[in-house]
């Protein structure tokens, strides 16, 4: 004798769990397109409070690593005489003059970096709106093996770009503007310059999110912290080239660029461990 299902509301009040609602392909756009509503409203505010204060903008973040009192290129002579090495690695980016030559390039430029200002500081709130569209198709298990994950990926991603606007970005700066061909003055204009930062660091924010990327594809069986071993040699002389690809070539900046690449591959490797772990523990109970 098959029990009859009680309806959605007499499941509630007995305290039994109520079944969810299947939704129609067209109700999961509808809800995808408020998603995508309520995220591009949260680039859009930052982006709006970014282009009042653009003056501030250029002046301080965009060019602030082309201004020889950066915070960075202070902290490193600073650490460089802390270590007894003099002024061994204190550098500063020669100055140089940057050019709008196009019609109307400065109000583009302005536009497009006030909007990837605000998808930066408003990465966090779209991450979530994303999430709240995936999330109700995980099962129970799949749930809680991803809670906290908005905060983790934000967390990775901003502390991504952080690293490559005050590490990157610096090294990378003083290199390229300081090579120079014979008869050449090297004027670069605003555009170029903004894709150049752009390139320093969202890049930087998206290879931070590997510990994460590592997480999924070891739950799933592709990767294993073996495997992740066996191949760690491979991985530091990849760093090194990255490393060498975004700083002027010596090897002391290559290091502190590299250093912290490496540390995340570590990072990834005991992520993987802690996966293997917990799914052989619920193999062995069930």
């Amino acid at each position: 004798m098959t029990q009859k299902r009680l309806p959605l509301d007499q499941q509630h009040l007995l305290g039994e769990p109520a079944q969810e609602k299947e939704m129609t392909f067209l109700e999961h756009l509808e809800e995808l397109r408020w998603h995508i509503i309520r995220a591009m409203i949260a680039i859009l505010v930052v982006t709006i409070v970014l282009f009042i204060f653009q003056s501030w903008l250029f002046d301080v973040i965009i060019f602030g690593p082309t201004h020889k009192d950066f915070i960075s290129y202070r902290a490193i002579c600073d650490l460089s005489q802390s270590l007894g090495w003099g002024d061994n690695l204190c550098f500063s980016p020669p100055e140089f003059r940057k050019q709008a030559i196009g019609f109307g390039e400065a109000f583009i430029t302005s536009i497009k970096v006030c909007f990837v200002g605000g998808f930066i500081l408003a990465f966090p709130l779209v991450f979530r709106e994303i999430w709240g569209f995936v999330k109700p198709g995980l099962y129970p298990n799949e749930r809680n093996a991803t809670r906290g994950v908005v905060f983790i990926c934000s967390a990775l991603f901003l502390l991504g770009v952080a690293f490559g606007y005050f590490i990157i970005a610096p090294f990378a700066i003083n290199f390229l503007v300081g090579y120079t061909i014979p008869g050449v003055e090297n004027t670069p204009t605003l555009n170029s310059f903004i894709n150049y930062m752009l390139m320093f660091t969202l890049p930087a924010g998206l290879i931070f999110e590997l510990p994460i990327v590592v997480y999924f594809l070891a739950k799933i069986g592709l990767i294993t912290a073996a495997t992740m071993r066996t191949y760690r040699r491979h991985s530091i002389i990849g760093i090194l080239v990255l490393a060498a690809l975004v700083t002027p070539p010596d090897v002391v900046t290559q290091f502190l660029i590299g250093i912290p690449l490496y540390v995340l591959y570590e990072l990834s490797i005991f992520v993987a461990v802690r996966v293997e772990k917990k799914a052989s523990a619920e193999e062995a109970n069930n």
